[in-house]
């Protein structure tokens, strides 16, 4: 288990870096948080110990999800679970934001028509993997 101050830094530098990925500056982040500017550089440099509830507008500024952070500073136990692919889409830098809505649109559409069964088994990583390797040739 990492040490309380490598723990704070280490959230710091994952929100740091998500801040990045959604080419967010630090002031954008913050307005759109709802936290002060300098609070928000401490939090990211690991001075400073985020409640929950700021953990949870900078997870909702950031578009990912508020379990992500708690799991990060030591609020919740990290628990296996299901792929985040809306995240995924909501974080590829590639994509509009009309494009990240219409894929997410599709999605839950196609997830809500077979919800009461499951239509394929899980792929495994390996299986994963030579999908992707294929498909980059």
């Amino acid at each position: 288990m990492p040490e309380l101050g490598d723990r704070w830094r280490d959230l710091g530098e994952f929100i740091r870096e998500q801040r990045s990925n959604n080419r967010l500056s630090l002031r954008s982040l913050s307005q759109l948080a709802g936290i002060s500017n300098p609070y928000l550089s401490q939090i990211e440099r690991g001075l400073r110990k985020p409640s929950a509830e700021i953990l949870q507008q900078i997870a909702k500024a950031l578009r990912i999800q508020a379990e992500t952070l708690y799991v990060r500073a030591g609020i919740l136990e990290e628990r296996p679970t299901e792929h985040d692919l809306e995240g995924e889409i909501l974080r590829d830098p590639f994509l509009t934001e009309d494009q990240k809505q219409t894929l997410i649109k599709v999605y839950l559409s196609l997830r809500h028509e077979n919800e009461d069964k499951i239509v394929s088994p899980p792929l495994s990583e390996s299986e994963i993997e030579d999908l992707t390797t294929s498909t980059d040739s």
